[in-house]
């Protein structure tokens, strides 16, 4: 499976719709112990820009609810001002809840604003658009130099999110549960940083990549995962499928989050050949959890 930096580069001259076809899937969502069904747009960045408003009004059919978004090959939010995507978010029913960012510039897509050098921009726009949560997404971790320099930026990033009324979360990649002289980033994010001014949004298919129990993470740090994604893998995680088609038991780790703090969930698919299918595959295997 190809990093999301990697994906987004090779991707992002991609103008074409590609092999996807949306179906009118509708599903309701009776759940009484989960929060509404997400789903992160990453998903779709293939061809998401291609079509803005019709893709969002196929997505809101599946019964979603929860938007995270995250990089536009338009730029800003796909095409759109915060405030108008938000909106137009509203007028399909569904409610515009976080963003990921990156937290400093990254050489392979320059074009994306980043906490180091738009951080009061960013968070202007996130006031804007209405978002509980800002996620910072890619910050360096290949030595020690790049971990406290992202320590840094994590910690200023919080305290200027916490006085706009936002919360600013860290997204995992496998490669943050690593030994990188003698420290584990996400170790050191965790540890030294305000619990209430920096939350965490757990990918556990990739901290199950690199090794690590979710629930082991619920219980030393309990509420400080709010967000969470979700996905499905092949036993050697390289492939990416819907919930219920992989090796993953979510059941395992919805019985615990209350303990790991959930509010939102977000349903990710890097590069399916057909997103929307999926995301209605997974949502229908997330409401058995509820019952």
């Amino acid at each position: 499976m190809q990093s999301r930096r990697n994906f987004i580069k090779t991707a992002s001259g991609a103008v074409a719709l590609g092999a996807c076809s949306f179906a009118n899937l509708k599903f309701t969502f009776p759940a009484k112990s989960l929060p509404e069904p997400g789903v992160q747009l990453f998903t779709f960045f293939k061809v998401l820009d291609d079509d803005v408003e019709g893709i969002l009004k196929k997505v809101s059919l599946t019964g979603i609810k929860n938007i995270e978004s995250a990089f536009s090959k338009k730029g800003d939010y796909y095409g759109l001002p915060a405030k108008q995507f938000s909106s137009l978010l509203q007028g399909m029913g569904m409610k515009w809840r976080a963003h990921h960012v990156f937290g400093t510039p990254i050489k392979e897509a320059p074009q994306f604003k980043n906490l180091e050098q738009n951080m009061q921009q960013i968070i202007d726009d996130a006031a804007e658009g209405g978002l509980e949560y800002l996620v910072a997404a890619h910050l360096p971790i290949g030595t020690g130099d790049d971990i406290s320099k992202s320590l840094a930026i994590l910690n200023k990033a919080s305290e200027a999110t916490k006085k706009a009324g936002i919360q600013l979360v860290y997204h995992n990649e496998p490669a943050d549960f690593n030994t990188v002289d003698g420290k584990i980033p996400y170790e050191v994010f965790l540890t030294e940083t305000d619990k209430n001014a920096l939350k965490f949004e757990l990918d556990i298919a990739w901290a199950l990549k690199a090794g690590t129990d979710p629930l082991t993470l619920f219980s030393r740090y309990p509420g400080r995962f709010p967000l969470w994604h979700v996905k499905d893998v092949s036993k050697g995680f390289e492939t990416v499928f819907p919930i219920g088609q992989g090796i993953i038991d979510y059941k395992k780790y919805f019985d615990k989050s209350k303990e790991s703090g959930l509010k939102y969930y977000y349903i990710e698919h890097e590069a399916a050949d057909d997103p929307l299918t999926s995301i209605a595959t997974s949502i229908a295997k997330l409401k058995t959890f509820s019952k």
